[in-house]
């Protein structure tokens, strides 16, 4: 009866577009991440001397505490900065990855001469919670995710979740900003929330109808439990007769 009375709900993204005719609007330009404080980066640096590729190589990876292997890198400090072999202090925060990297082997060219960086993110990571069938936090390995790829790791949503009311929360320079975003519209692709970064949240609220059938378990159960006990005690004083 609950369920007939129901408001129906809307699963189907992008809903707005209608018809079967092609439609074609601009991609947006996602842009590539910059660098935030505590941001762990992999950095490699190929030289043409045996000597100097050995100086920079990259730490080795240890485990963790539960047998997990995590690789090492250079997090960003405080002050916006990683401490690099020769170069020490080295500010590359605010910075794209190819700006590091051209930063990078200016400073290096002191030293050593054609020297080739490359660096990527270690700890470039998103997090799906709430109504999806695989909640979880996802490493991604190209700096570069949207929001429907990242439901599409965790499972995508249940039929309880929300797509009209899908909240993205993201911390930029100490500030949490929080947004509601609409997949029922085509809309939501030009939205600057639409491209993940690194250490966004993703939570999919549950229907109102979730709620109503967890309350209806709750109060379920206990009648549940009591039918079981009297069938036992009966069954018990049957055998006994």
């Amino acid at each position: 009866m609950l369920s007939s009375c129901s408001r129906q709900r809307n699963l189907v993204y992008f809903s707005d577009l209608k018809g079967n005719r092609e439609n074609t609007s601009q991609v947006l330009d996602a842009g590539e991440p910059t660098i935030l404080k505590n941001d762990v980066l992999g950095i490699t640096v190929n030289t043409t001397s045996p000597e100097s590729n050995v100086l920079f190589a990259s730490v080795p990876s240890n485990p963790t505490i539960n047998g997990v292997y995590e690789r090492e890198g250079y997090r960003i400090n405080n002050g916006g900065s990683i401490k690099f072999p020769v170069l020490g202090q080295v500010k590359l925060e605010g910075l794209t990855l190819s700006q590091a990297q051209s930063l990078m082997e200016t400073s290096l060219g002191k030293y050593v001469s054609d020297a080739i960086v490359n660096i990527k993110f270690l700890n470039f990571r998103v997090t799906v919670i709430g109504e999806v069938n695989h909640p979880s936090t996802f490493s991604v390995s190209n700096e570069k995710i949207n929001l429907l790829e990242a439901l599409g790791l965790a499972g995508d949503m249940t039929a309880y979740g929300k797509r009209e009311n899908v909240l993205v929360i993201r911390e930029i320079d100490g500030v949490r900003n929080m947004v509601r975003v609409n997949l029922n519209s085509k809309d939501v692709l030009n939205s600057p929330y639409f491209y993940l970064k690194q250490n966004d949240v993703i939570y999919v609220e549950p229907d109102k109808a979730k709620s109503v059938e967890v309350s209806n378990n709750n109060r379920l159960m206990p009648l549940v439990v009591a039918a079981i006990s009297a069938v036992a005690v009966l069954a018990t004083t049957f055998l006994n007769r």
